[in-house]
């Protein structure tokens, strides 16, 4: 019968020790590097433990934290904070500097392109004033818009610049001046109304909004090239955001028509208060845009300071274009009342 085997106890080992690598100076900017610490109890070779070690700073710091010195004493104010430096980042103040020009030459590229795109449609410096009106302005305008036979004097304003220039004055101190504002409200109230009578009739869905403004926006562009065009062929000089004013209004009457539709107040009624609505849209129409088709002397300085006063035959014409606005009305109520 063999022996057995002697016992061997297991013999404690310790992990081998690797060397921290040497401390890499602090950089001018605050870049520490990441390093774990040592093990309590161990020390570096190369370094000696100084009698009071500073205290502990988080490896993890950024390029704009600095190891703040001990303070002397309570008297001593705090060390003034240090600008941010980019150059930890890989970045230098010229780099800074020629981002910040590449930004800029963007965004200015961009403004040209629209200006140059858009601008000699809807220019942007005539399109602000258009947005200058108060709420004294949208009630005074509304109830011109509404009951025109009330309103008796049509004519605009006109003011001169610091630099000597005639302009028109702006909605806010004009109630006659054309704004962008109350057709822009009155176009999108017509679209929830499209979208609600298509909810009470059980066959709403998302798409009927966009339909419902795409349809408006026909009409109404429509409606303000048939102006352009008539302008251009009698020789009137008018701007194209005037004319978009000036048809975006008839949204103010289609408004009433859908809202007595839906009441159901009878067919008789519902006639009845369209062809006011349609009345009064021509009135207005034609008394507004008098001052740009026939304007009188005054306004005529203030528009154009060298344009001629019509002929006999040239002041019937632009009656009759008138009155053929006036109408047209009529075809595009009818078209946006149709939903």
């Amino acid at each position: 019968m063999s022996s057995p085997p002697p016992l061997r106890h297991p013999v404690p080992t310790h992990p081998a020790y690797i060397p921290e690598p040497p401390s890499t100076p602090g950089s001018p900017h605050g870049y520490q590097r990441f390093a774990s610490s040592p093990q309590p109890g161990q020390q570096q070779p190369g370094q000696q433990q100084p009698p009071y070690g500073p205290p502990h700073v988080s490896a993890y710091t950024t390029p704009f934290q600095h190891q703040q010195p001990p303070h002397g004493g309570h008297g001593q104010p705090p060390p003034p904070m240090m600008p941010p430096q980019f150059g930890a980042w890989g970045m230098n103040d010229a780099t800074a500097q020629f981002g910040m020009q590449l930004g800029q030459s963007a965004v200015a590229a961009g403004q040209d392109y629209v200006q140059r795109t858009w601008g000699g449609i809807f220019p942007l410096a005539r399109v602000k004033p258009h947005f200058n009106v108060s709420n004294s302005y949208v009630i005074r305008k509304l109830n011109i818009i509404l009951f025109p036979w009330l309103h008796k004097h049509w004519g605009r304003n006109s003011r001169r610049t610091d630099a000597g220039q005639t302009e028109w004055q702006t909605p806010r101190e004009d109630v006659n001046s054309p704004d962008l504002y109350i057709p822009l409200m009155a176009l999108v109230t017509y679209v929830l109304l499209c979208a609600w009578h298509s909810g009470i009739q059980e066959r709403f869905h998302p798409q009927v909004l966009g339909e419902s403004a795409t349809w408006a926006l026909m009409v109404l562009i429509f409606d303000a090239g048939f102006v352009w065009l008539g302008c251009y062929f009698l020789n009137v000089q008018g701007a194209l955001v005037d004319f978009v004013a000036y048809g975006g209004y008839k949204f103010v009457g289609v408004i009433p028509i859908l809202v007595a539709g839906f009441l159901n107040l009878g067919r008789t009624i519902g006639f009845l208060i369209f062809f006011y609505l349609f009345a009064a849209q021509g009135f207005f129409l034609m008394r507004s845009m008098r001052s740009v088709v026939l304007p009188d002397a005054a306004t005529r300085a203030a528009s154009d300071p060298y344009a001629s006063t019509p002929s006999a035959p040239q002041r019937r014409r632009r009656i009759g274009f008138l009155l053929l606005e006036a109408a047209a009305q009529f075809l595009w109520m009818t078209l946006l009342v149709r939903i």
